[in-house]
């Protein structure tokens, strides 16, 4: 199970940067930055909560700030992020559940729900900036279907 995560999160950020390029070459429109920011941010969320950390008490899952570039920078840190703590979770590891308080109250999810959880997140949050991307005026959509990223490392 730990290597198809690995897989995914490689995915996700091959999809990632592929977006962002797009918004970057379309001018930087705000509609899909500020869902890439979201993306972003709540991925800064789970990554502390898996690595037991406090999540910062101010911290916006709605970002108003993020530049294309800081997106750029963000997803670059978080993929090592992410790879780093997937290189050293153990199968067991992943049953984990974890503990946290959200806008809902106290919760508790597993390891693997909420990497679940976070490559979902992200396919739908890029498909939405996808379309704003679309709305702002971009012709075309880079390709970030699972299946072509396989045949690209394949190629």
């Amino acid at each position: 199970m730990k290597n198809y995560f690995i897989k995914m999160f490689k995915y996700s950020y091959f999809a990632n940067h592929a977006l962002l390029k797009a918004i970057a070459e379309a001018g930087n429109p705000r509609g899909p930055i500020k869902l890439m920011s979201h993306l972003l941010a709540a991925e800064r969320r789970w990554l502390d909560r898996v690595n037991d950390v406090e999540p910062y008490p101010n911290a916006e899952l709605w970002p108003k700030d993020y530049t294309i570039e800081h997106c750029m920078h963000l997803v670059n840190e978080y993929h090592e992020e992410w790879l780093g703590f997937l290189g050293k979770i153990t199968e067991e590891g992943l049953n984990r559940v974890i503990v946290y308080q959200n806008a809902l109250g106290n919760n508790q999810t597993s390891v693997t729900d909420i990497l679940i959880h976070v490559i979902n997140h992200g396919t739908h949050t890029r498909a939405q900036a996808g379309q704003q991307l679309k709305l702002s005026g971009a012709e075309t959509l880079p390709i970030t279907d699972y299946v072509y990223y396989l045949r690209q490392l394949n190629s």
